[in-house]
């Protein structure tokens, strides 16, 4: 009687464990690529005197709005990968 009760507390502990694992797996895939730290960093290239004057979310991107000495424009980031993915200047 007393191995069909450690049987059973073991199979009971392995479906705990195993459920756990399960969860942590789908938010950590949910989560996106951003990798361990869950941050990334990307370097800009902008002449002397830009400033990031905004940023928000786009779709599956997001928006940097840079002011620059010769106009604003947005820079779009793809935040999976912390690559530049496309840039907005305005028309003259």
């Amino acid at each position: 009687m007393g191995a069909l009760k450690a049987l059973v507390i073991g199979m009971g502990v392995l479906i705990v464990a195993g459920t756990v694992t399960l969860v942590v797996l789908l938010v950590q895939r949910a989560g996106g690529g951003l990798g361990a730290g869950g941050r990334w960093e990307l370097a800009l290239e902008a002449p002397e005197g830009t400033r990031i004057a905004g940023v928000a979310a786009a779709g599956e991107a997001v928006a940097v709005l840079l002011q620059r000495p010769e106009g604003e424009r947005v820079v779009l980031v793809d935040p999976k990968r912390g690559q530049v993915v496309g840039e907005i200047r305005p028309g003259r």
